[in-house]
Parts: C-alpha cells; structure tokens; sequence
C-alpha cells in the first residue's frame, strides 16, 4: 500500500502526442543562474496568479520544468555510487540536463551561499557536462567529472583543480585536450570519487525532440522518446484514489504503456494545481494481454502492483524503472478520492514505445425496461390497477401529470417516491411512449412498475453505506447491472448532470439517468438499422432528438 505522503514540495487528453506542454527554451540555460530558477518561477506565478500566496509553492526542479518544457528527475548519489556512475554514462548521451548539488542539511535554506572545504556551495546547482575515464603516467586509471559552477566561478580548490599538480601526471595530449581552451570559464574537474563524496543529488531535467532543440549543447545527443497523456480526476468518474481504496482504485484513468524492448523508463505525473496542489503518485501493473477496454475492480484486488511512485503533494512526481519486453497498466492518481485535479503523465525511453488510455466503448448490454409477465394481472397489480383508472381518460391512458399522481399513491415510501417527481414523469412517458401522444397505456404502466424494481433492487446492491444513497463512484457499476456499459466521457456528463453536492445520488436520479440512457439508446438504434456504429442527421432531427432524451 502507498505510504503517506510526504509534505514536502520535492522534485516535482491526448494520447501519443508527441509535443510538450511547455515551449522549449533551453538555449538560455548558459544565460541563466540555475540557482536562480526556482526565485525566477516563484515571482512568475506570483505574477500569474495575483498573489503572493504562490511564492511557496516554487521549486528549482519546478522551474527547471517550467523553463525547459522536460520532466525533472532527483537522484540520490550517495545512496549507489556505482549505479550513479553507470546512470550518468547513459544520461550524456541523452538529451538530458544533468545538473548536481549539495543538499542543505535537514531542509535549510541560507541567505548566503556556504562553501564546503573545496569551494563548493551548499544548495547550488552545477551543471554536469561529461564523465572521462583517463590513465596517469603510472598507468593509473582515473575517471574524471566535468563540472560548471552556474555563475561562472571557478574557486574549486584539491585534486584535479585548475592549479592541481595533478595534471602534470597526464600525457600532455590529453592535458590539453581536457584543460585547454576547451575549458570554459565556471569549468573544472574533480575525480568521481571527491565527485561522490562532495554531492548528494542528481536534479536532472530530461528533454524530448522538440524541447531538446533550443539546447546547442544537446544537438548531437540521443532524443528520448516521448509519449504523453494529458487529463484529468473528475470527482465521481476517474478520481478513484490511491490502492488504499480498494473500491474506487480501479475507476481511476488507466493507462496501457507498450515496450518494444526491455528497458528503463521514466514515468513523470504532473499535476496543474499550483496554488491547491494534491498528493499525487502513480501504480503500475504487469499487463500481457493487450486490449481496449478499462480493466475492473477485481483485476486490482488479486494483482501486485509492480511499480509505486512516492506520494507528495509536489507539482511533479518521477520514478526510474526497469520494464520487460511488453505491456503495462499506468493510473496516475491523487492520494485521496475525491480530490479533482488536471493532469499530464509522460514516458520517457530510449527506445520506441506506445501510450494509450483504456476506455469503455458504449453498449447496451441488454434492455433496460423490464417487460411485466403475464402473471403481474393477479392480485399483487390489481390495487394499482384500480387506482391507473380512476386517474386515466376515456381511452384508458394518463399523462406525465396523473403519472405522477398514480405514482405518488402507488410507490410504498419516500425513499421510492423520490422518482415521482414531474420531470422524471415526463421521462418515463417520453421513453415508454411509442405512439408519441404523450400518454401511457395500462401495460406501459406494468412495464414501469416492473422495472422500477428491478432498479430498486440494482440500486440496492450498490449502496451499501447507507439505503437510498448510492455514491457517484458506484454508478458506473450499477448502471452496467442494468444494461448500460458507458465510456468515460457519458459517465463524466451523467455525474455532472446527476450528483449532489455531497458526491451522491438519490434513486429518483438514479432512474433519471436510466431514462435518458434508454431514450439516447431507443433513437441512436432506430437511425442506425445496419448497426454501422452512426447516423447522419439533420439539424431538425437532431434537435428533436436531443430534446426527447
């Protein structure tokens, strides 16, 4: 199960896109003082936004990601130095920002700048240019980083220093070659042991092909690939949680991620609330099948999970993993349910790789009216019987108006009668009405009665809380068990049109929402003969139609 979330601001829908959100501007990185990124963003959403409320809201990965249009990453040196050194290898061959600084103890944040015993500053960003491997006049093999300080000083004191007699050590080809004038101003090397020792974090900032391009440093580096989904929780359809909650997990959007190859990938979550920011993360599953439709409750429940982000409340989460050959199943998610919020995931590899959101395709599964047998002419409907004729006409029918009535005296308690309203009247008659005079017979009345309890009894096995309130979260389900399989975009509009300020449904919403189902499905089938999967209209049927449902 996720832990719970750290409080700290960390490292921080169109599907396969292959652009970024922000526009690449990483040509000015040689201008600008890293250090400075995180002051430069907070003033710029301070500005955006009207308030000095969002100047805490600023990181420098933040604004690394801002400045660039990248995903940010922060990698602990210290904690596998070997691993480090095998990651940075890869990294600069990327289009990849490497920078690396020393972390203030305990989160301390100076007004000054403090220096470490070998000139370097405490809580300042370094940009990491190359790692070289090279071998002294002893035949001792040395492998060297590369290193510029942000605003351009080179106070760097010990070995492999400027003035280090280190150098003399080296052939004098390859001193010039990594002292020369190829050593700018800020520029200096330090061995990747004293490398380990002085710093603890990587922040590094990962660019695609187009965010990557403003960068001349980065021209003639491997591109990453880039596939990302931008969208968002929507409380009641895909704001399900994290795995804590088992029962709303699965309705959160899922993602299926396709390797061509094995390899490592980084997953980024992004979130666009700035000045209320969620705890987000994200979980991954092993998924070999390949499919289109969204995978349900009980896949969850009986499946590990095979990758878990960390939980914070920051704008940008990322975790490095290692994935076979295959597919996989992505939700990004907030840490609670409920909590809504857009959002931007993306995938980075170098290697080819496909993204895309796995929905439901809209169906009816089987007819949502039930059709009263024969039997019901006993004496369990004669009481309602009486009743539908002493309110109907002379042609033994009624409106939505006596409907109502007949419903009022005819359904046993309130927590029933809530459908006995006028507009769900006129619902029931526009959907059972056939002969469109706006009037039921006795056997459309059975029908109704009949199927008013089996919805009852759906309604029933979906509100286990508490009778009579069926949680938003809970209606795609139950809606399913009466026939309705709905895609995310028509739950979205249903709970919109449908849900209570406190995030539930009543039952007389509940057979709202199946009536315009019925009567959205009724017409879509009536146009669409051939079942080619749509119909052509004109403006007038179509108004027609939307207005009948």
């Amino acid at each position: 199960m996720p832990s719970p979330p750290s409080s700290a601001r960390v490292a921080e829908g169109r599907v396969d896109a292959v652009t970024s959100p922000a526009s690449p501007r990483a040509g000015w990185l040689h201008l600008v003082d890293v250090s400075e990124i995180a002051r430069i963003r907070r003033a710029v959403d301070s500005e955006l936004h009207g308030s000095y409320e969002a100047l805490k809201y600023g990181t420098l990965l933040d604004g690394l990601a801002d400045l660039t249009g990248g995903i940010t990453e922060s990698i602990s040196i210290r904690q596998d130095p070997t691993h480090c050194s095998r990651l940075l290898s890869k990294l600069l061959d990327m289009t990849s920002l490497i920078t690396c600084t020393v972390h203030a103890p305990h989160g301390q944040v100076r007004n000054q700048p403090e220096k470490l015993a070998n000139g370097i500053h405490i809580g300042t960003n370094y940009r990491l240019y190359a790692v070289e491997r090279v071998e002294t006049r002893g035949s001792e093999a040395v492998q060297l980083v590369k290193l510029r300080h942000p605003q351009g000083a080179a106070d760097v004191v010990g070995a492999w220093s400027r003035d280090s007699q280190l150098w003399d050590d080296l052939a004098a080809v390859e001193r010039d070659r990594l002292t020369g004038k190829h050593l700018g101003d800020g520029e200096f090397w330090m061995s990747y042991s004293d490398f380990v020792k002085t710093f603890s974090h990587l922040e590094v900032v990962h660019l695609d092909s187009d965010t990557a391009r403003d960068e001349p440093s980065l021209h003639h580096k491997n591109t990453w690939q880039m596939r990302l989904y931008q969208g968002a929780w929507q409380r009641g359809v895909s704001a399900g949680g994290c795995r804590n909650n088992p029962e709303t997990f699965h309705i959160n959007p899922q993602l299926h991620l396709i390797l061509c190859e094995m390899e490592e990938v980084i997953i980024s979550l992004n979130q666009h609330s700035i000045m209320e920011p969620k705890v987000i993360g994200f979980t991954a599953y092993s998924l070999p099948k390949s499919g289109s439709e969204t995978i349900g409750k009980q896949f969850f429940k009986k499946n590990k999970s095979l990758v878990n982000s960390q939980y914070t409340n920051s704008r940008q989460v990322s975790h490095r993993c290692q994935l076979e050959q295959g597919g996989y199943l992505v939700l990004p998610t907030t840490f609670e349910p409920g909590q809504e919020s857009s959002f931007t995931l993306r995938v980075y590899s170098s290697k080819p790789l496909k993204l895309k959101l796995l929905d439901t395709v809209p169906s009816l599964v089987k007819s949502a009216v039930i059709k009263a047998p024969a039997t019901l002419d006993g004496k369990s409907f004669s009481q309602y019987e009486a009743v539908f004729l002493q309110l109907a006409d002379e042609h033994r029918t009624v409106n939505a108006f006596e409907l109502q009535e007949l419903l009022d005296a005819c359904l046993p308690n309130d927590y029933i009668k809530s459908c006995a309203c006028m507009e769900v009247c006129r619902q029931v008659v526009m959907s059972l009405d056939s002969t469109g005079s706006g009037r039921l017979k006795l056997s459309d009345f059975k029908d109704l009665m009949c199927s008013l309890k089996h919805w009852q009894s759906a309604f029933k096995n979906h509100t286990r809380e508490k009778t009579g309130i069926l949680k938003a979260e809970r209606l795609r389900d139950a809606l399913l068990e009466i026939g309705f399989q709905l895609s995310t975009d028509v739950l979205s509009i249903l709970i919109l049109r449908y849900m209570r300020k406190d995030g539930t449904l009543r039952f007389g919403d509940f057979v709202s929402a199946i009536l315009h189902l019925s009567v959205a499905f009724n017409i879509f089938e009536s146009k669409d003969p051939l079942q080619n999967g749509s119909v052509k209209m004109s403006l007038a049927e179509w108004l027609k139609s939307s207005l009948m449902c």
